[in-house]
C-alpha cells in the first residue's frame, strides 16, 4: 500500500473497485463504464480472477445470446483490520474484503490508556480476532486506523489531541508503533474522514456524491465529500469546525482555540462547564436528585437528567443544539452537499438534539426550501470509523 494520492489507478484497480461498489457485474456492464477492448477486458477479468481478487457469481439474464458470467469481488481474499482512536470510546474491527464485520469491539478511554497500554489492548485484541477466525498474519491486508486529530497523515502522527483523559498522545508516530506491535502495515487520517468513507461505503448504491460528516462528542469533527472522493486540506482540518467564530468577544473553552467558537457552546466539556457553572450561581439543576457534587456533575449525569426529562437540564441541551444549528448551517451555505450524517454523544444524547439542530439548520440554509439536504444519523454510527478505516486499506490496494 502507498499514499493514494500519488498514484494513477491502473486499470486493473479501476475494475476491480467497479466490482466492489455495483457487487455484481457481467463484463458487457464493464464494457459500457470503461473504453477498454473486449479482449483487453476479457484478459483483465481473467488476471484479476487469477489472482483470486475476484471470482465467477453464476449468470446474469440473457439478451438473447449466451447468459453473460457475472463477477464479484471474493470476500475472503484477505482481511483488513479498521482500528478507530478517540477520546471516549476506541474500536477495533476485523472485516472481509467486502467491507462485512467479522468482529468489533469497542472500549471506553480512560486515564489508564496510555499509548503503550493502548498498544498492548489492540495487540492481544487481534490476535484473539485471528484465533477466533482461524486466520494467519499472511491473510490480513494491513491496519487503517481513524484517529482524532490533528495528525500528520503523510507520516502516521497523531501531533497534540486535546481532551485525551490519559497522558503521551502528543507526537505519537502511532503508525510506527502499530506497525512494530503487530507486523500490519498501517494507513492513518483522522476519525471523521474514516466516519464518512464508512457511512458512504453503507449506501454506495445511492451514489451519493457530495456529502457531510460532522461528530459531536468531546469535541467537534467534521469530514466533507465532494464528488466520492474525501476534500483534504493543506493540514489536517478534522477539528476547524470547532473554532468557527459564532459569537463575537464569546467564551472560550478550556484556554484553547477561538473566543466565541462553536466548540465552546458544543461539545461535552462545553456542556460540564455550563451545568457547574448554573450550580456555583446557586441554580441547583440536579444534585439533590442525583446525589453528586458540582465536580462530580459529569456529562454521564447530566444525559441521565435529559432522559428523565428535567426541565434545567432540557434546556442546556436545547441550547447547546440550537447553537450547532447555527454551525451547521454555516457549513451547508459554503458546501450545499446532498448528504449531512450527524453522529457523537451529543448526537445520540437525546432525538431531541438532533431534531432541534436539524431545524435550526434548515431555518438558515440558504435557497431553502428549493435545496434541501438530507439528515441522517447514519447507518452504521458507532461502527462508521472503523469500517471506514478498513476501507482506506482496501482503497489503497495496489493492483
Amino acid at each position: 500500500m502507498e499514499k493514494r494520492s500519488s498514484l494513477i489507478l491502473s486499470p486493473k484497480k479501476l475494475i476491480y473497485d467497479r466490482i466492489a461498489e455495483q457487487g455484481t457485474v457481467s463484463k458487457l456492464d464493464l464494457l459500457n463504464e470503461f473504453s477498454l477492448t473486449k479482449s483487453t477486458m476479457t484478459r483483465l477479468l481473467e488476471e484479476i480472477t487469477r489472482e483470486g481478487l475476484l471470482i465467477e457469481s453464476g449468470f446474469g439474464e440473457s439478451s438473447g445470446g449466451r447468459r453473460p458470467i457475472l463477477y464479484q469481488i471474493n470476500p475472503s481474499y484477505g482481511y483488513i483490520l479498521g482500528l478507530e482512536i478517540s477520546r471516549m470510546y476506541s474500536s477495533l474491527g476485523l472485516f472481509d474484503m467486502q467491507m462485512n464485520p467479522k468482529s468489533i469491539i469497542h472500549w471506553r478511554m480512560d486515564e489508564a490508556f496510555t499509548p503503550e497500554r493502548f498498544l498492548e489492548h489492540i495487540s492481544n485484541q487481534i490476535r484473539a480476532f485471528l484465533r477466533d477466525h482461524q486466520l494467519v498474519d499472511s491473510q490480513i491486508i494491513g491496519i487503517g486506523i481513524g484517529a482524532v486529530g490533528p495528525l500528520d497523515r503523510e507520516n502516521g502522527l497523531i501531533l497534540s489531541p486535546l481532551h485525551f483523559p490519559a497522558e503521551g498522545w502528543n507526537n505519537l508516530p502511532i503508525c510506527k508503533l502499530v506497525e512494530e506491535r503487530t507486523g500490519f502495515k498501517a494507513l492513518l487520517d483522522n476519525g471523521a474522514n474514516t466516519a464518512l468513507l464508512g457511512e458512504r461505503w453503507s449506501i454506495r448504491h445511492a451514489n451519493i456524491q457530495h456529502m457531510l460528516y460532522v461528530h459531536a462528542g468531546a469535541g467537534l469533527r467534521y469530514a466533507m465529500m465532494s464528488h466520492g472522493s474525501i476534500v483534504h486540506g493543506t493540514t489536517d482540518m478534522e477539528d476547524a469546525i470547532g473554532q468557527m467564530i459564532i459569537q463575537t468577544d464569546g467564551p472560550r473553552l478550556d484556554n484553547n482555540g477561538n473566543y466565541g467558537a462553536l466548540e465552546a457552546f458544543v461539545s461535552v466539556q462545553a456542556l460540564e462547564n455550563r451545568a457547574r457553572s448554573e450550580v456555583k450561581m446557586g441554580k441547583d439543576l440536579i444534585l439533590n436528585t442525583y446525589k453528586v457534587t458540582a465536580e462530580k456533575l459529569t456529562y454521564d449525569v447530566l444525559v441521565q437528567a435529559l432522559r428523565d426529562g428535567n426541565p434545567h437540564v432540557t434546556e442546556l441541551f436545547t441550547q447547546a443544539a440550537v447553537h450547532f444549528g447555527i454551525g451547521l448551517a454555516n457549513v451547508i451555505n459554503l458546501f450545499h452537499p446532498e448528504t449531512i450524517i450527524l453522529g457523537g454523544a451529543l448526537i445520540n444524547s437525546h432525538e431531541l438534539f438532533f431534531q432541534t439542530a436539524v431545524d435550526v439548520a434548515l431555518k438558515n440554509t440558504y435557497r431553502y426550501p428549493e435545496y434541501q439536504p438530507q439528515f441522517s444519523l447514519g447507518k452504521l454510527k458507532e461502527e462508521a470509523v472503523v469500517t471506514g478505516a478498513a476501507f482506506m486499506v482496501r482503497d489503497h490496494m495496489i493492483l
